[in-house]
């Protein structure tokens, strides 16, 4: 690998590089500047939109591209920081609001001016209690400074930035949902269309940016187009800051050109699989991303190259590692626990299939599971969000993938656990039977379920009197 020059952490072992102080002699606002005094707001964004900069908080759209959906003839513009970062095993965001606030400050600065919002909102996660009390310092600071409030730079452009505390829910990491919570109401997704560029917080025209991606705007114009891109791999250009945590030596957040290795991440950086042990698979970036099997681990971590072996993307970039001492049935029993409690309960194929789901593989850890469990599962994964237009956001796809990539790649290691932990009183229902072979159903006068037993019924599933359901 060339010399890589880390730029978003370049700060963060300078004593007290929160402050403003800190980052002013280390060149902070340069870029800021540039962009209000001599660059107009559609220049600052065909530059980002040319550096081909994705979106860093999951689902990896171009940012450029994503400014330019606002109106044109719009009035007012507002801005949208998701700063909520509630997957499972994310810190990057944490690391860069506590450690470099002023470069976050900045990049929502700049994006600000290009998409000419006049205010803006960082939407916080409220367990992140030191990087709000850090935030305020710095946005007050930055204020007093210049850099935020009434024509700033002398530029005739007036910015206003207020942090807010989200309510702990992870379904507010979901753009929609972070706008209803930031208006005070229950934090659920919104039916779309219209898309928040249309008609977002306040119904006004919203522009909603994760935490990273805003932090590598100031050193795309200050650097350009061409060296963003002269970092990475095709498709997936500039640095990236990873996490690694789980059964590893030491867990940290490193930066690095997007492309590196699982096995590079695990290996050089986080001191290796803990205790001597081996990999088993990793989380490549959130637990809605799926797993990596451990021959799995060389595949570069981009937006492009982890569909590959049957991931759903980069996610956040957060890898859990799990090493051969783990069941993946404990893996599992967390995922499908911890979506079960964070669907809003809005969409009825998410909020009953998290629950069946989790309930399903509890009473297989518990030894009450039949090995036509898996088959369950899996046809409850196809059909839980996978199918398009079956819920309003992503939270059931991402609770859906992560089962049907474990039990496709550790089937055998399922089947093995259910039959030397099975008890003798779990049986196989007909509902299951023809589940798993994919045979219709059809139900008794009473209502009950018949034994299935010969050929699969001739006829549609019908409900109790008669009527085709």
């Amino acid at each position: 690998m060339p010399t890589f020059e880390p730029v978003l952490s370049r700060n963060w072992n300078i004593a007290d590089s929160h402050t403003l102080k800190v980052y002013e002699s280390r060149g902070g606002y340069q870029a800021a500047r540039k962009a209000l005094t001599t660059m107009a707001p559609d220049a600052v964004v065909n530059l980002v939109k040319d550096s081909e900069l994705r979106g860093r908080g999951g689902a990896g759209f171009p940012c450029g591209l994503k400014w330019t959906f606002l109106p044109k003839d719009r009035k007012e513009t507002l801005m949208c920081i998701n700063a909520d970062e509630s997957e499972p095993a994310t810190f990057n965001n944490r690391f860069l609001m506590e450690k470099d606030p002023h470069q976050l400050i900045e990049g929502i600065l700049i994006a600000c001016f290009a998409t000419k919002a006049t205010t803006a909102y960082l939407y916080v996660r409220f367990e992140y209690i030191h990087a709000y009390k850090i935030l305020e310092e710095a946005i007050a600071e930055a204020r007093a400074a210049g850099h935020l409030g009434k024509n700033i730079y002398g530029s005739g452009y007036n910015l206003d930035l207020w942090v807010h505390r989200g309510a702990g829910a992870y379904i507010c990491g979901e753009e929609t949902g972070l706008i209803e919570s930031l208006e005070g109401k229950r934090g659920w997704p919104r039916i779309k269309p219209p898309f928040p560029a249309i008609e977002g917080a306040f119904r006004k025209p919203t522009v909603v940016n994760n935490v990273e991606t805003l932090c590598c705007v100031p050193h795309i114009i200050e650097r350009g187009a061409t060296w963003f891109k002269s970092i990475g791999t095709p498709k997936s250009y500039g640095p990236k800051l990873y996490t690694v945590s789980g059964h590893v030596e030491k867990q940290v957040c490193v930066e690095l050109p997007l492309g590196v290795t699982c096995r590079e991440l695990i290996d050089v950086h986080a001191g290796g699989v803990w205790k001597g042990r081996k990999a088993k698979a990793a989380v490549p970036g959130g637990i809605s991303m799926g797993l990596l099997s451990a021959d799995e681990l060389d595949t570069p971590l981009d937006f492009e190259s982890l569909r590959k072996p049957g991931c759903l993307g980069l996610g956040t970039a957060a890898v859990t590692v799990i090493d051969d001492h783990t069941p993946i049935i404990d893996y599992l029993l967390n995922t499908s626990r911890f979506f079960a409690h964070e669907s809003c309960g809005q969409c009825t194929p998410c909020r009953e299939g998290t629950g069946w789901m989790e309930k399903t593989i509890h009473r297989i850890k518990a030894g009450g599971g039949r090995i036509e469990d898996l088959d369950v599962m899996l046809h409850l994964a196809n059909n839980l969000g996978i199918m398009p237009g079956t819920t309003i956001c992503g939270l059931a796809d991402g609770a859906a993938w992560p089962i049907k990539n474990a039990v496709t790649k550790f089937r055998g290691e399922l089947e093995d656990y259910i039959r030397s932990h099975q008890s003798p009183a779990a049986q196989v229902t007909p509902l299951q039977i023809s589940i798993a072979q994919g045979r219709p159903v059809e139900l008794s006068p009473n209502g009950g379920l018949p034994i299935l037993n010969g050929p699969p019924p001739a006829r549609a599933l019908h409900a109790p009197d008669g009527r085709g359901v």
